[in-house]
């Protein structure tokens, strides 16, 4: 089963990634950009008998290794 786990910084976590993503568009002429958080994407492909099962399998691995707690959260899309 193919999970996608979104994992950005948590807000009131400076991201300077993010600042430099912003400030780096303003310089290209994107006007509007205000804010640009940074994070990453996990795809995984699990042996899960449901989408339920997948979904716990990868809540577990954020918890134990894919986010930091402290300063990251994280959404979890299975696709099937």
């Amino acid at each position: 089963m193919k999970v996608r786990v979104h994992v950005t910084l948590k807000r009131g976590i400076l991201d300077p990634q993010g600042q430099a993503v912003a400030h780096a568009l303003q310089g290209l002429g994107f006007k509007g950009v205000n804010d640009v958080r940074q994070g990453k994407l996990i795809e995984l492909d699990l042996s899960a008998a449901s989408a339920e099962e997948a979904k716990s399998q990868a809540e577990a691995m954020c918890r134990e290794l894919l986010a930091n707690p402290v300063t990251e959260g994280y959404q979890i899309e299975v696709l099937g």
